[in-house]
């Protein structure tokens, strides 16, 4: 399984790493070059919801088929929780049919539906356990 991880790299500045030598820049939204929290949770479900399509999609319109899918929602900040996102995926259809068209848009939903962990985790509800191992920094500190 793939470890995953941030590292503290300046105040308000982390780098998320991936044990496959992936690496993310996060950090507040002042800060160019930067991804923030939220951000990244949006992006995740926007690549969630293509990847979880792209089969389906590129059977019907070919492996070379382009796409861009938009997602955006502000956040309540007196509940810091994104309370609603929209995605909006950006396709080519016009060489098809419009029975055509509605079958594979049927198939799409479905298959984002059934397979987008991430957009079945944000709509689900999940839960989330937090530690804080001292032992450890204690390590690394010296």
């Amino acid at each position: 399984m793939t470890q995953l991880w941030v590292e503290r790299t300046a105040p308000r500045r982390y780098t998320g790493r991936s044990s496959r030598g992936a690496q993310v820049l996060i950090g507040n939204d002042d800060v160019e070059g930067v991804f923030t929290p939220g951000e990244l949770l949006k992006i995740a479900l926007a690549a969630c919801s293509g990847m979880a399509s792209d089969a389906p999609l590129a059977r019907r319109l070919g492996e070379d088929y382009t796409t861009t899918i938009d997602v955006t929602g502000p956040a309540d900040r007196d509940q810091e929780r994104y309370p609603r996102l929209s995605e909006t995926m950006r396709l080519d259809l016009s060489g098809l049919s419009e029975a055509e068209r509605q079958r594979l848009l049927t198939v799409v939903h479905r298959a984002i539906d059934a397979s987008c962990t991430v957009g079945r985790t944000l709509t689900s509800g999940t839960e989330v356990d937090f530690t804080v191992d001292t032992e450890a920094a204690e390590v690394a500190d010296g």
